[in-house]
């Protein structure tokens, strides 16, 4: 048999487990994971080597109700990636019953006609189950489209490839990857079998900074903390890496330096042995918290994040 490939959008409003799947089919941490809505805030590239062949998992900012420019450019960025992926993976929280955002990812798909459109109900591990909630959403969105879709291609839209699934396990996530392959083109790999992704380390190491903080802020001002790495100094095995940590207001600077500095340590403490594992290098952190008014709307932050090609 002929090898697979292709690159597969993993897209859905926020917090529906995109990244959770990612991490797991790819067998490796690739992407951050936490409860807040928008941890994820660059497209993620996750590589999966697999017999069959490769798949080039796009990891997407979750759709979510935009609130000024980075808001903008996240759901920018999750719209791109969509439509420039071979399939077209829509990951949805089934142990909720649908959203907003979810019927937009539905009136996408059937607006724009992917090819191979994925519809995974995730955390079916998880009771209540909405399946058949959210397959009658579909139903209603082909049958009554919204009036910006009234008047185009009379064709039906493709029929998604419905999944039920669990990220939270290899077991519960082993049917997604079985229908991408499925899906799959015979084609040459896209990157070298030996990496999991292909993501800029300095964006990683903001990635997994900003993640420790995000299990210990929770929802006190994760959206406006932003990771900045500004040097990356390369020993003989080891790196000294200096990364800004940035707040809106002087007010939030306390709670994220903790009493004691108590907080900041437990970043470096979390997150070094973790970046070390993953870079095969001891690693120390320096971390330096700064206010800095409105840098949501710094396109030069903004761009340091790795959102320049978001901003053009």
């Amino acid at each position: 048999m002929n090898a697979k490939s292709a690159t597969v959008g993993i897209v859905g409003r926020t917090n529906a487990g995109k990244s959770t799947l990612v991490n797991r089919l790819v067998g490796e941490k690739v992407s951050i994971v936490s409860p807040v809505e928008q941890t994820t805030r660059n497209t993620v590239r996750g590589i999966v080597a697999d017999p069959r062949g490769q798949l080039v998992l796009i990891d997407t900012p979750g759709l979510h109700k935009a609130v000024g420019p980075l808001g903008r450019i996240l759901n920018g960025m999750a719209r791109r990636s969509a439509a420039g992926s071979d399939i077209l993976c829509v990951v949805f929280d089934a142990s909720s019953a649908p959203q907003l955002e979810d019927r937009g990812w539905m009136e996408r798909v059937c607006r724009e006609r992917p090819g191979n459109p994925v519809f995974v109900l995730n955390k079916n591990d998880r009771r209540p189950f909405y399946e058949t909630m959210f397959r009658d959403l579909w139903k209603e969105v082909v049958s009554a489209p919204p009036p910006r879709l009234r008047g185009e291609a009379a064709d039906a839209p493709p029929e998604p490839l419905w999944i039920c699934a669990s990220a939270a396990s290899d077991a519960g996530a082993k049917p997604v990857l079985d229908a991408l392959f499925s899906l799959a083109p015979e084609g040459e790999p896209l990157f070298p079998e030996d990496i999991a992704t292909d993501y800029p380390r300095k964006l990683a190491i903001a990635d997994a900074i900003r993640e420790k903080f995000l299990s210990r802020l929770h929802q006190e001002l994760p959206h406006e903390l932003g990771i900045v790495v500004r040097d990356i100094d390369e020993r003989d095995g080891s790196w000294d890496v200096a990364a800004d940590i940035l707040v809106n207001r002087a007010s939030q600077k306390p709670i994220v330096i903790g009493p004691g500095g108590s907080l900041l340590k437990h970043v470096r403490k979390c997150a070094e042995p973790e970046l070390s594992d993953i870079f095969g290098v001891k690693i120390r952190l320096s971390l330096w918290v700064k206010v800095e008014p409105r840098w949501m709307e710094n396109g030069r932050l903004l761009a340091e994040m790795g959102y320049a090609g978001a901003l053009r």
